[in-house]
């Protein structure tokens, strides 16, 4: 899709991968089609054209965070798990 839009940035991939999710790749093209000219059109412009206000630098950062404090809960917990089985594997041993 960064061959048809202008994406400058992180924050615009992020609100392009947004986009993509929320209207689809069809509409998305029809969109960019209706504003073709000389150039490609800016992320901004096309979010206009649509009517759509993309979530601001700081509702990703903290989707992100979530995200990563959720992968890091879920092998903390898979660990957690292994260091519980060593005691009892090492007694077994003995």
């Amino acid at each position: 899709m960064e061959h048809l839009i202008r994406v400058q940035n992180d924050y615009d991939r992020q609100v392009l991968a947004w986009l993509r999710g929320r209207i689809g790749d069809a509409a998305l093209q029809s969109a960019v089609h209706r504003l073709a000219g000389p150039r490609k059109p800016y992320l901004s412009t096309l979010c206009r054209s649509l009517g759509i206000r993309p979530p601001s630098r700081r509702q990703f950062a903290a989707e992100t965070a979530r995200i990563h404090r959720a992968v890091g809960d879920s092998y903390l917990a898979r660990i957690r798990e292994i260091l519980a089985k060593a005691p009892a594997q090492e007694a077994q041993r003995q």
